[in-house]
């Protein structure tokens, strides 16, 4: 989708004009997230990041927290079992 905005030259000022795409970009992704709109992984798909890691540093870089509970908590305990177990058969 392609929109158009006028903005006020004043805030323009402030944005290099080869970035501006990318920044707004960014900051619409980073609300989202915030208002739980979207989940880590799309801020990595709409901003192109190569990997999980990168989208936790990028939204750590724009001091965004991170949306992670006692499930996930859970759910990566099992995972880690699970590879622990794994690298313990011969």
């Amino acid at each position: 989708m392609q929109i158009t905005l006028n903005l006020p030259e004043a805030l323009m000022q402030h944005f290099s004009p080869e970035r501006l795409n990318q920044e707004i970009l960014e900051a619409l992704a980073i609300q989202a997230y915030r208002a739980e709109k979207i989940s880590a992984a799309q801020v990595g798909y709409i901003l192109n990041l190569p990997s999980r890691w990168a989208v936790d540093a990028f939204l750590k870089e724009s001091k965004v927290d991170l949306h992670y509970d006692e499930n996930d908590l859970e759910s990566d305990r099992q995972t880690l079992k699970q590879i622990r177990t794994k690298l313990k058969k011969p």
